[in-house]
């Protein structure tokens, strides 16, 4: 049979005076829309397998929501359960869609925006039904673009010069009169142009990628996911923190997409695979609340000698030192906070939502998407994308859910670090999911 595909968006912006997630330490309330928040759909059907990936310009989406929505669609139009994947850019200016912690109110526990995340379950349910029904008889293309730090978009926030991915990935769609229906990119790095300073919801860089593709092909819909970019920023890159940076960074990743689609080989003929897998969940400990308060007391003096030093300095140097030791200070905050709900007896909801941890694998011909729900640390996707077998590895991380922090790899706990203090997950948890993942990518050959 003939491959079909159906595309399809949604606006899911907030009303105003939604939280905006993003910066947990410095609540922030929205006043607007700067631009558009959306969902949007690729179904693909080749006779035998049907599978729809769904993209989402959020920070973060529950396990818990998912599983509702997945199974609403397979009620609604028969896709199976585990043949939906659905995956978030990561912006860190849209709204809560999981369960936010506040760690100075503990006895509030998770709090959930439940009005708006009712209204974005609809959404999402209804755009998966669209492109089903608007169904095309299509081709489908993949293939990768190279975009790394010399470009000056990002790379890695720890170290600058280390490891990171430098490829956009992209799967597209076309019609039979060869006319682009939808545009799926990959890349690997924060949407953190867009600092807490700003009460708009914007989908950031990612924003602009889409505005630059929609330009060059105005019949596509087009969605982002985000890569592994637990360690992955512009902090050391970046030329300043504005919208207009975001726009620079967006259209130079957009139009590296766009040259996929130039040389791109397309086929009628995919064949589809699935495979998935559950792993619970590792969990740290962290020191007594009397060694935490000590820790907490000495990173602010710290953060507040060094800002007194260098808060109004234009030097980039000078601006890492002061900036390092604020987000220094938070990681200690939070793990004071854990250790606190710990001490209380309080069920971490959390970490109950998201527990078991989902790996989703998808095969597109010698495309192979890899889908998990925590910030992944840069090292793990590139050592899966070189050990999976596959021509192209897409690699999405917060998908299906939001793990309670991030996996980082050993050595970065000796260097320490904001990502290592305020994740919940044990030290060995990474290299457990990581040889899960490729016990599934594998199942995907037989």
């Amino acid at each position: 049979m003939t491959l079909k595909a159906g595309m399809a968006i949604a606006d899911i912006s907030p009303e105003k005076g939604e939280e905006l997630g993003g910066y947990p330490h410095y609540p922030r309330h929205n006043t607007g829309v700067h631009d558009p928040l959306q969902a949007a759909a690729m179904y693909l059907n080749n006779g035998t397998e049907e599978i729809a990936l769904v993209t989402l310009d959020l920070l973060f989406y529950s396990k818990k929501h998912v599983k509702e929505v997945r199974e609403r669609i397979q009620k609604a139009c028969g896709i199976p359960e585990k043949h939906v994947m659905i995956s978030c850019s990561h912006t860190h200016s849209g709204p809560w869609a999981a369960g936010r912690l506040d760690i100075e109110s503990l006895e509030a526990g998770a709090q959930q925006p439940e009005e708006y995340v009712k209204s974005l379950n609809d959404k999402i349910v209804t755009v998966v039904e669209s492109a089903k029904k608007e169904a095309f008889e299509a081709e489908f293309t993949s293939g990768t673009a190279h975009c790394g730090a010399e470009s000056g978009v990002g790379g890695n926030r720890r170290a600058p010069g280390g490891p990171h991915d430098p490829l956009v990935s992209v799967m597209a769609v076309r019609d039979k009169e060869k006319k682009i229906r939808g545009i799926f990119v990959n890349y690997t790095l924060h949407p953190t142009f867009i600092h807490e300073w700003s009460t708009v919801c914007t989908a950031d860089y990612p924003g602009y990628l889409k505005q630059q593709l929609r330009e060059m092909h105005p019949d596509a819909v087009i969605g982002f996911s985000q890569g592994a970019s637990g360690n992955q920023s512009s902090r050391y890159y970046r030329q300043g923190e504005s919208f207009d940076e975001a726009e620079r960074v967006g259209r130079i990743l957009g139009k590296a997409a766009d040259t996929v689609l130039e040389h791109a080989a397309w086929s009628g003929e995919l064949p589809i695979r699935t495979a998935d897998k559950s792993i619970e969940l590792e969990l740290r400990t962290f020191g007594t609340e009397e060694e935490l308060e000590k820790k907490v007391a000495q990173d602010k003096k710290t953060y507040e000698e060094l800002y007194e030093k260098y808060g109004k300095s234009e030097n980039r140097e000078e601006y890492y030192l002061w900036q390092n030791a604020n987000l220094k200070m938070l990681g200690s905050e939070d793990q004071l906070g854990y250790v606190k709900m710990q001490k209380q007896g309080m069920r971490i909801e959390l970490l109950t939502d998201e527990n078991p941890a989902e790996i989703q694998v998808i095969i597109l011909g010698d495309t192979c998407i890899v889908g998990v729900q925590g910030e992944i640390f840069v090292e793990y996707a590139l050592y899966i994308k070189a050990m999976a077998g596959y021509e192209m590895v897409v690699f999405n991380e917060l998908t299906n859910g939001c793990l309670p922090g991030y996996l980082y790899t050993p050595e970065s706990l000796v260097e320490g670090g904001y990502e290592t203090d305020t994740s919940m997950l044990g030290e060995k948890f990474g290299r457990h999911l990581v040889d899960a993942i490729l016990d599934v990518i594998e199942e995907t050959k037989h």
